[in-house]
């Protein structure tokens, strides 16, 4: 499930216009309601605060505001980027600066997209995901075959111990979980020891390995 784990902004200009985009995380409706009126106090002198949110893991919850602007030309389109792009719990709030010329209808939905879309770019998504640790444990032999198959099904490793054999830690995401296991089987001819530890929802966040509450 991708998710905001840490907000941006961006920033754009249209024809002199300015559209700001703050991106924050939000895990309800009022906490995104609440993020809308603290980006409308802070762009107070702005003409135009659009909004979008989509919340729940079915994207079940969706809002949208085009504060003003045309229908259709600025909350859609920016909700139709958070869709589009799949992420859940986000609220993206797009505060323009009129900049004395008229966009038209076609110019605006760009414009808030693109903006939409920059305010992203600039935040960091993770895509969280249920999974396993596995400990690994096998003799120096076969450690070539299970590197192998560790690049090959692209598992993230958090650890290797050497001693008088080899102790490999990885993070397996539930739908491999079988067929790495089988893979590790048959490639070490039954040999390695397998260890698996409790479900976990993690992600991988700015290359490190962060581990997550089941309901956060």
């Amino acid at each position: 499930m991708k998710t905001v784990y840490a907000g941006g902004e961006g920033e754009i200009v249209e024809k002199k216009s300015r559209f700001i985009a703050t991106v924050r995380p939000v895990s309800s409706e009022e906490e995104a309601v609440a993020f809308i009126n603290e980006m409308k106090k802070k762009y107070w002198d702005a003409r135009h605060n659009c909004s979008a949110f989509v919340i729940g893991d079915r994207q079940e919850i969706s809002r949208c505001s085009d504060d003003g602007e045309p229908a259709q030309t600025a909350g859609r389109p920016m909700l139709d980027v958070l869709l589009k792009e799949e992420i859940h719990n986000v609220c993206v709030v797009v505060n323009r600066y009129f900049g004395g010329t008229l966009l038209g209808t076609g110019g605006l939905v760009r414009a808030y997209q693109k903006a939409t879309q920059t305010g992203l770019e600039n935040s960091v998504i993770i895509d969280k995901q249920i999974g396993r640790k596995l400990t690994i444990g096998t003799d120096y032999n076969g450690l070539g075959k299970l590197q192998y198959l560790i690049a090959k099904d692209e598992l993230t490793t958090i650890d290797t111990v050497y001693t008088e054999k080899v102790e490999l830690i990885l993070m397996v995401p539930k739908e491999k979980e079988q067929s790495f296991e089988k893979e590790v089987t048959e490639a070490t001819s039954g040999n390695a020891d397998i260890s698996w530890g409790d479900e976990v929802l993690y992600a991988m966040v700015e290359k490190n390995l962060k581990i997550f509450e089941k309901n956060a």
